[in-house]
């Protein structure tokens, strides 16, 4: 069984994906760590992101991929785990920059749809349930206010960046977001058979148990 969980940074997707994949005894997928191992190893080459043509034949000697491991998928860069550096708002952004060139888009759809062959599976990204996994049998696409996602992406990077402004995590998102849903490649949108689920009001606790009764629903009348 596969299951997707889409949304829009600071949704709360990541953390609820990877509990959920707990419980469901299924494998967990953090696609967005792919986008961000793929524009770190764009950083350490020196790329010119904005060069498509020079995007696409660098890809062609890029040493990326996901390895299962006690229930996860490890992102390599050159065999060696990139979770340590992708974590930041420059990469981040970087990503969500590369994200929009078809070359990218191309050459990470066949690593996120090896791992759905491999068994059970929770996915989180942007396009899990429209483009990767269009036939998943649960798929949800979780949200919630501007606002909210900011202050949730506020408490999450602050520690790491001292000097990090509300206000500019707010603008960030809002310039990820517009550029996310308006790209002309897998633009972020809801499944048409997606279970949309505002996580504005809702805690982490509140928002897994939802999914949770969800899936395992549809799994017994599988």
């Amino acid at each position: 069984m596969v299951v997707t969980i889409d949304g829009p940074s600071g949704a709360g997707k990541s953390t609820v994906s990877r509990k959920l994949a707990l419980l469901l005894g299924f494998a967990f997928l953090d696609t967005g760590a792919l986008y961000r191992g793929l524009a770190l190893a764009a950083q350490w080459a020196g790329l010119d992101a904005s060069d498509e043509t020079s995007v696409a034949a660098w890809l062609e000697g890029l040493d990326l991929m996901a390895r299962p491991q006690d229930g996860r998928f490890l992102v390599l860069l050159e065999g060696r785990d990139v979770e340590p550096f992708i974590r930041n708002e420059q990469i981040a952004g970087l990503a969500s920059r590369l994200s929009t060139q078809a070359a990218v888009r191309g050459h990470l759809l066949s690593l996120q749809r090896q791992a759905g062959v491999l068994g059970d599976l929770v996915a989180e990204g942007r396009d899990m349930g429209t483009v990767v996994f269009p036939r998943a049998e649960a798929k949800f696409f979780l949200n919630a206010s501007p606002a909210e996602r900011a202050r949730r992406r506020f408490r999450e990077l602050g520690a790491q960046q001292p000097g990090l402004i509300l206000e500019d995590v707010l603008a960030d998102l809002n310039q990820r977001d517009q550029r996310d849903a308006s790209r002309a490649l897998s633009p972020l949108r809801p499944a048409a058979d997606a279970t949309l689920v505002d996580t504005t009001l809702l805690d982490q606790a509140q928002v897994l148990a939802l999914l949770l009764e969800k899936v395992r629903a549809l799994a017994g009348r599988a």
